[in-house]
């Protein structure tokens, strides 16, 4: 059995998408942060069988997963969010190792293909993120508030085919969530008592933004690939200046 999980806020425009790409599976529970909009009464009308749990985020992502993974049902558990959908290949792939009788593996890294204003990014950053996303119930735990991974440490596998991500419909959306995230981020590593300095602050970002559209050919991906190169060098000089602040401040 399988258990699809869905972390939700505010997404009607996504998740009829997000739940059509996943409506094979066994279980299907959305963990909603208290959606203002109309994703509660999208799902339901969409898929009745989905379990709906509403619970506050309080910028904690691995407890809205965790909290997730304690209501799943089933023995294989699959972490997806609103704006990603599986691929048909990787569906396949999920569903041919679940028909395994002996399984060694413990969890599967998907590779993640970023899909922004239409075009597909196949370089830079956005072209060799890989998350580990399936993986069996009780053999881990989700840590970190924020850029948060799943903890588990053995028999790891690699599924070939792409979760497809869409983010980001818009700039102004784009550099919404980027401050959201930075919020989070400098103040995850303000508790641990990381510094930072003014080097840090101006050096990081630029060499980023180098790695990403040069060293990985962020080129190649042309005006989207431009534009999100140097949106997560902006990503990393908010994180190292709220990070600063916070210290400041302290």
């Amino acid at each position: 059995m399988i258990s699809a999980i869905v972390l939700t806020k505010n997404e009607e425009n996504n998740i009829i998408d997000c739940l059509d790409s996943i409506s094979w599976c066994d279980e299907i529970i959305v963990i909603d942060d208290i959606s203002k909009d109309r994703t509660l009464e999208v799902i339901r009308n969409f898929n009745p069988r989905v379990k709906i749990y509403q619970r506050n985020l309080q910028n904690d992502f691995s407890a809205q997963r965790n909290f997730g993974l304690s209501k799943a049902k089933g023995d294989w558990i699959l972490f997806i969010d609103a704006d990603e959908r599986l691929s048909n290949g990787l569906k396949g792939e999920i569903q041919d190792f679940l028909e395994i009788k002996n399984k060694n593996n413990k969890g599967f890294y998907l590779y993640r293909k970023d899909v922004l204003w239409g075009k597909q990014l196949n370089h830079g950053e956005a072209g060799s993120i890989k998350l580990l996303r399936f993986g069996k119930k009780d053999t881990g735990e989700w840590k970190g508030k924020v850029h948060e991974v799943w903890d588990i440490k053995e028999n790891l596998g690699n599924f070939k085919m792409p979760l497809y991500h869409f983010p980001h419909q818009n700039i102004e959306e784009f550099i919404r969530e980027i401050n959201y995230y930075t919020d989070l981020r400098s103040k995850e590593l303000f508790d641990r008592g990381e510094s930072v300095s003014f080097i840090k602050i101006v050096l990081y970002p630029l060499i980023k933004f180098k790695v990403n559209y040069f060293l990985r050919l962020g080129f190649l991906d042309g005006v989207e690939g431009l534009v999100f190169a140097l949106m997560m060098s902006f990503h990393s000089f908010l994180v190292r200046s709220k990070l600063w602040l916070l210290w400041q401040k302290k």
